[in-house]
């Protein structure tokens, strides 16, 4: 059964899509991000996009909708920056507990980066729970590594599930695969080679390792890179050159360590090839660097759309 969802800090679609996989249709996108917006029409067309400010937007239309779901902006919790929580301008958990208010779906489903899980913030996420508990919700947070879920990079990512009461006892986090993610060298082997470059297989061997966590940077700081100095380290463990972002793979006679195309860190982050992003390289980049990897939104997500469907079903009376 098809459900409705709505989706705030929307990006690339990163967990538009996985959500859209586990059986969720989307009722309204939301996003500020002009090259985001474009993303997401260009790869469905007849999903209602709203590019503008998330503080000027309401969910009363949306009364009773199955999920309200998002990834709300990771700066103000990222250990990479001042960690200011609610002194943070960037900070939407407020507008995002003021849509829940104002809509009222039987599910909530938040990602965020794991510094959100610091003791620093304890008090910060206790208010949220508390919040919640209020409006009739039972939430909780956990956190969950990609590499679980068969995307070929360890990306712990904090996620934060809340449900009407009726249907939160049924509801289960996913379990992680039972088989190993790919390797670099293994996911993006026919992607290095389409230029026939010659030292693919020594390369191929080398990127035996999954990857290190992609970072996108913001519009205040951060390029077309593979993140800070211990990040670039970590590829060139593996064979990367994290310096930049290559506009194609290496041709026939290239020595030394390659860069990742765009279309590779779109792998790395598991969009599927056909997934199209807009926008010149860094703009690109950035919207991969910063999605939520819809392998895992598909795990989680499939999970709630059972809790739901669960919880819809009439109990049978007991003899």
């Amino acid at each position: 059964m098809s459900l409705n969802s709505i989706e705030i800090c929307a990006g690339a679609g990163g967990q538009a899509l996985g959500l859209e996989q586990a059986g969720f249709e989307h009722a309204s996108l939301v996003e500020i991000d002009a090259h985001a917006c474009q993303t997401l029409r260009v790869n469905r067309s007849h999903w209602n996009v709203i590019e503008g400010d998330l503080h000027h937007y309401s969910a009363d239309k949306w009364k009773g909708i199955e999920l309200l779901a998002g990834g709300v902006p990771c700066p103000p919790f990222s250990k990479a920056g001042k960690q200011l929580g609610n002194q943070d301008e960037r900070d939407l958990f407020p507008e995002a507990l003021r849509l829940v208010s104002e809509c009222k779906p039987q599910a909530v489903m938040l990602e965020n980066v794991r510094g959100l899980l610091d003791s620093v913030f304890d008090e910060y996420r206790a208010n949220i729970i508390t919040d919640l508990k209020k409006l009739g919700y039972i939430a909780e947070w956990r956190l969950i590594n990609a590499s679980d879920f068969g995307v070929p990079q360890l990306r712990p990512r904090v996620v934060f599930v809340a449900m009407k009461k009726n249907a939160a006892e049924y509801f289960n986090w996913p379990s992680a695969h039972i088989s190993p993610p790919p390797t670099v060298g293994e996911a993006l082997f026919d992607l290095m080679a389409e230029k026939g470059w010659h030292g693919v297989k020594q390369w191929h061997e080398r990127a035996c390792d999954i990857a290190p966590t992609l970072v996108g940077g913001s519009k205040k700081h951060g390029g077309p890179d593979l993140g800070p100095t211990r990040a670039k380290k970590a590829w060139a463990s593996i064979g990367v050159d994290g310096m930049g972002i290559a506009d194609a793979a290496p041709e026939r006679d290239f020595v030394g360590m390659p860069r990742l195309t765009v279309r590779m860190t779109a792998r790395i982050q598991g969009f599927p090839d056909h997934w199209q992003f807009s926008g010149r390289k860094t703009a690109a980049y950035r919207q991969i660097g910063n999605a939520f990897p819809p392998p895992v939104a598909c795990a989680v997500g499939t999970q709630i759309h059972a809790a739901l469907n669960a919880a819809a079903k009439p109990k049978l009376k007991r003899a």
